[in-house]
């Protein structure tokens, strides 16, 4: 008897088990098709164009308005929404909110909450845009194409320091990136010990970014980079004449690209360090100022590899169109420190006598320079 009232009371609990649980999910549902929608809410949007003036402006969005009306008025069509509905962001939103995220380098969360929009849209956004701009790359970086624009690309680079015959200088510098991950990451991690794209650039007297390589992984040694890039084949297919670049021990010397004499001994030898470290200073300077403008470079990318290799193009093609648009120089902030690129010496002492004869014509020309100012 015990037995069989027990077992009813299971029975009968399992019973109200049951029947409040499914009672519950009842209500539940219930208050799920009662419950009134949430709210849109639209973001305020500030007019930030009309907002600043034309110093505040470039502070925050580091190009002038000028220029800014120009890529609006060049990628309007491209950028406008087909439609007005759903508080639709427009051109010049879309490119102050890319400009605003170079500009700082932070979270897309807080570039979008200066602009109004959310950052899930930010994001799409700025990888739509940095596409379009990259886009541009081989309208605005490229190697001088006439024998005018090469001779005048030489006549600039010999008023620096009087070294003849040079249309560019190169050299490499690290931007810093997320660990990409997956089984390769380790190879992004520079010698500093901090994950990176080693890209390679190409800079002529007025800062001009003429050829640019940015995809390689930050352990990458500058040599590398150039033996795999189009630019030595160009030179060595003769596409530029008897012109040369310029570059530091970090490269091997070759006929088209000279470099420093690793123990000058000879006053002759000292005059062409000398010039030779003098003009290929563009390049140096071209970091410092590309960086300076926009800071995302130095501070560093928190976005995918592909999204971070497209952006560093895309704002190199911004840096181009400033030059070109002679908007001035990024001073320096306080609070950023100049990240100065240590050079890994390829040439050794100067043993390979074979490819040392490259210089010897620089050298009997430097050597002639001296006498003549004797």
């Amino acid at each position: 008897m015990s037995s069989s009232s027990s077992s009813n009371e299971n029975i009968h609990g399992r019973l109200l088990w049951q029947t409040s649980s499914e009672d519950s999910s009842d209500s539940e549902n219930e208050n799920r098709v009662k419950s009134p929608r949430a709210p849109r809410n639209f973001r305020r949007r500030v007019d930030h164009f009309t907002r600043w003036n034309d110093e505040e402006f470039r502070v925050r969005f580091r190009l002038s308005k000028e220029t800014v009306t120009m890529l609006e008025q060049r990628f309007h069509n491209v950028l406008t929404p087909k439609t007005e509905r759903n508080y639709a962001v427009t051109a010049m939103q879309q490119i102050l909110l890319v400009l605003r995220f170079c500009a700082t380098g932070c979270m897309l969360q807080t570039v979008g909450d200066f602009t109004g929009i959310h950052n899930t849209t930010a994001c799409r956004i700025v990888k739509r845009v940095i596409g379009i701009f990259a886009s541009l790359a081989a309208e605005y970086i490229h190697m001088p194409n006439t024998q005018e624009e090469i001779d005048e690309v030489k006549r600039k680079f010999y008023t620096i320091a009087k070294f003849p015959r040079v249309i560019g200088a190169i050299d490499c510098t690290h931007v810093k990136i997320i660990s990409p991950g997956g089984a390769n990451a380790e190879y992004f991690r520079n010698r500093k010990g901090y994950f990176s794209i080693n890209v390679q650039v190409v800079a002529d007297p007025n800062l001009l970014i003429r050829n640019i390589v940015a995809r390689w992984p930050g352990s990458t040694h500058d040599q590398t980079i150039l033996n795999n890039s189009s630019i030595k084949a160009q030179f060595e297919n003769n596409r530029f004449g008897n012109s040369v670049m310029l570059g530091d021990s970090g490269y091997a010397l070759k006929k088209y690209l000279i470099t420093p004499i690793v123990n000058p001994t000879t006053e002759v030898e000292q005059v062409f360090n000398e010039s030779q470290n003098r003009s290929r200073n563009p390049v140096e300077r071209l970091f410092g100022v590309l960086k300076r403008r926009f800071p995302v470079l130095s501070l560093g990318i928190r976005l995918s590899l592909e999204t971070a290799q497209t952006l560093i193009v895309a704002c190199a093609v911004l840096h181009n169109i400033a030059v070109n648009m002679n908007e001035p120089e990024p001073l320096q902030d306080d609070d950023q420190n100049r990240e100065w690129e240590e050079e890994e010496n390829v040439n050794g002492n100067d043993v390979h006598r074979l490819e040392h004869n490259f210089r010897e014509e620089f050298l009997i020309y430097f050597m002639n320079l001296l006498e003549e100012n004797q």
